[in-house]
Formats: structure tokens, sequence, C-alpha cells
């Protein structure tokens, strides 16, 4: 009796194990970034570069090794602001920026002689911040915040705008870059969710938004992850960074700077990339009619973030309306490229269009290293040039003197 019943338990935890065998639940996606990787390159030691998010003391940084073009100058501005990204200016003088990876909103004072940081807002999804007339607006992936009258008051509390602006949810390529247009409306990037995909009616794309987040429009598409744009000194069209996709090799696609001469442009992804370049995966007939091309291509997997036309008076009168573009570097390449501050050359239309590296350094072409990630630059009134490094979450300022 007992070996039957021992029997009849052995094949039914055997049936039991077959059924789970046959329902159990499909293995785990690839994460985005792994997205479009080709079979042969399975073993690819290659992935996404850790940021280091700690405090770096100002004197275990190397700004020996920063090279600039003669008569330029460059020194530590601030310190102790890990994963620092874009930065904006309030009339008083203080400094907002936002992280990334830390979540953190950071506010910079500056005394003339030094300059101090606290921590404005933590634990918040990715955040970007802007000033526009005496207000912080700060957005995440999730949450909308505006602070009034913040430089004066270190207690303001915020508005929650959040409802206003009807984001939409999917986490990758949607963290923030966020400016005022000339038009007096928060332009604002909502980049593809996947490495290369068909991305859905609410991503890829620039909109911009009234200051309560009302009148919201699509004015560009097919934008894979754009993390920087600035607005020509004359023409007043608005120009932009945009990454292009990984796993289609060392040399490309490159990634771009694009103009915007007027609203509703297609800027090709996931169809068409670069200079004209077919996407291997995502596939249609004349996947680049319709596109409108990049002013130039700023180099394979470079990660192309903050651009700034620089207005000032400082530097040479050949920078004068020259494009900055920080290059924070490729991860998805063999050999490392970018990490440095690039200046492009071009007429209004974006003609003849010129690249040179102009802050570099960063990297060792040796062992193929690199110490720091240069991201944003912030015009000064003075006309110097401030820089942010990700990687070391400091400020450099850049001068020039005759």
């Amino acid at each position: 009796m007992f070996k039957k019943i021992a029997v009849c338990a052995a094949v039914l935890t055997l049936g039991i194990g077959q059924t789970m065998a046959q329902t159990a639940a499909p293995a785990a996606p690839p994460p985005a970034w792994k997205q479009g990787m080709p079979a042969e390159m399975a073993n690819s030691t290659l992935a996404p570069l850790a940021g280091k998010l700690t405090v770096t003391p100002a004197a275990d940084i190397p700004l020996n090794k920063i090279k600039l073009p003669p008569g330029f100058k460059v020194e530590i501005w601030s310190t102790g602001t890990p994963g620092i990204r874009a930065m904006s200016r309030g009339e008083s003088g203080k400094i907002y920026a936002g992280t990334r990876g830390l979540g953190r909103v950071y506010e910079i004072s500056d005394n003339g002689k030094e300059r101090t940081s606290r921590v404005l807002v933590d634990k918040l999804n990715q955040p970007a911040v802007t000033m526009h007339k005496g207000s912080l607006y700060v957005m995440g992936i999730d949450k909308v915040l505006r602070y009034d009258g913040i430089e004066a008051n270190p207690n303001a509390q915020p508005v929650d705008m959040t409802a206003a602006f009807q984001l939409p949810p999917l986490q990758h390529h949607n963290w923030k870059y966020l400016s005022f247009g000339p038009d007096g409306k928060l332009y604002v990037p909502f980049g593809a969710p996947c490495n290369i995909c068909e991305p859905g009616a609410e991503y890829a794309q620039i909109r911009r938004y009234n200051a309560d987040g009302s009148g919201m429009e699509v004015v560009a598409k097919g934008v894979r992850n754009t993390v920087g744009f600035d607005w020509h000194p004359v023409t007043k069209e608005l120009w932009f960074s945009d990454h292009g996709r990984d796993w289609m090799g060392d040399d490309g696609p490159e990634d771009e700077l694009n103009r915007m001469p007027k609203t509703g442009l297609n800027f090709g992804f996931p169809y068409c990339h670069a200079n004209g370049v077919a996407d291997r995966d995502i596939k249609k007939d004349k996947p680049c009619d319709g596109v409108t091309l990049p002013v130039t291509t700023m180099g394979p997997h470079a990660a192309v973030m903050g651009v700034h036309f620089y207005t000032g008076n400082m530097f040479p009168a050949e920078y004068k309306n020259a494009l900055f573009v920080a290059r924070k570097g490729s991860w998805n390449r063999t050999k490392k490229f970018g990490f440095d501050v690039a200046m492009v050359k071009t007429d209004s239309e974006g003609k003849a269009a010129q690249v040179t590296s102009f802050m570099s350094g960063f990297k060792d072409d040796s062992d193929n290293s690199f110490w720091g990630r240069p991201t944003y630059m912030l015009q000064m009134p003075d006309g110097a040039l401030l820089v942010s490094d990700e990687q070391l979450g400091a400020i450099y300022r850049i001068s020039y003197a005759k």
C-alpha cells in the first residue's frame, strides 16, 4: 500500500514538474541598452559607463591635463556636486543644476571668492532644471515642480505642476533638458524608450508648453535622444544635439547636430540616422525620404550633451556666435571617442560646418581610459564659460586673456 502511494506521489510530482516547465514564464527581455545587439556580439564587454556619484575633492582633479587653445585658461570654479549636469543661473547669481543618477537638484551660491552648495531637493527621478522669470522649474520623468522666489527664500515650497504636463511614463532616454525659448515657451525632449524600436506616439520628440503646462505642441519628431539645445542668436532657430543608436559598429551611426528652421520636421529615428544611414533592424522603404538631415555629425557614439551659442565679448571675435557642444564620451565603441567640448563653426543656415575640439584632455588614448566627462556649458555675465563635469561633480571656468 505504501509503495503504491509513493509511486503515485512520484508520478504526481513528475506531472506537476512537467506542467510548470511548460508554463514557466518567458525569459526576461534584455535591458533596453542591449536592444539591437547582433548575435555575433553577444559576448561583448561593452556596457554603459558607471558614473562616480561621490564627492571628488579639488585636489584630486588633474586640472593640468585639460587642453585649450592658446590664450584660454581653465580653473576649478566649484566642486562637491556629484553627478552635476545642466546648469541655469538666476538673477541673483545663484546657479541651479540637476542630476541623473542621484535624483538631486543643487543650488550653488557664489560670494565672489568661493562657491558653496546645498541639495535643494532629493530623490527625484532624473531631474533637470531651468530658471524663468524668478522661478525655478524642475522636471523629472514623473514630476514637475516650480519654486517661486527660491533665490530670496531658501525655504520656498514647490508648486506641483505634474498633472498639467501629462508626462509619459517610460524611463529609457526620457531624462530631460529644459529651456525656455525666445517665444517664452518651455521646450522639453521625450526620448525614445529603447536603443532602437518603433517609439510610439509619445516619444522620440521635442515638445513645447506654455509656462503653466498648457498648450502642448510636438515641434520635432524622429529625435532619438536630445538632451541639449539652444537658439541661434541671430535667426532664433532651435539647434539641438541627438544621440545615435548603438550596436551598428564602432564607427556609426554618428551623433548629430540638428537645426530646426520650422516646426513639424522629422529627424529620422528609428529608420534613418546621421547623414542618411538606414537602420539595420527597423526597416521601411526609402527610410530617409522626408527626413531633415543634420547640420553636421558629431562623431561615433560621442554622447553629445549640452549645446551653447557663445554670445559674450571675453573670447576672441572668431568665437562670436560659434556653437560649443559637450561630448560626454562613448561607451559603445572599442576605442573611446569624445570626452571633450567641441566647437562648431558654420553660417546661420548650418552650411559648411567645421568641428574642432576646444576643451580636451579628459581621456588617455594610450590606455583607453578617461577621468572626466564634460556635459553642459553656462555663459557667465563676464563672458567666461562654465563647464560641468558629471563624472567628478565639478564645474570648470574657462576664461580668455591676451
